[in-house]
């Protein structure tokens, strides 16, 4: 399963690597994409992950999730 959110505020290679680490540490997570230039996160996961923890972890990171 994948999901996708549009993450803000990221302005660097690092603020992707944070994203990346924080969303992959969220239970289920399989897989984490993110794009610098889009913001896209793209969530790849075997069983539905919770968005209220993804969110959360995004948060984590520094970073926000659009609406």
């Amino acid at each position: 399963m994948q999901s996708n959110y549009t993450v803000t505020g990221m302005t660097c290679g690092h603020c992707v690597a944070s994203v990346r680490e924080e969303v992959g540490a969220v239970a289920g997570v399989t897989d984490v994409a993110v794009d610098l230039a889009t913001g896209r996160l793209t969530v790849t996961s075997d069983a539905p992950v919770d968005e209220g923890a993804v969110r959360a972890a995004v948060d984590e990171a520094g970073y926000s999730v659009e609406p």
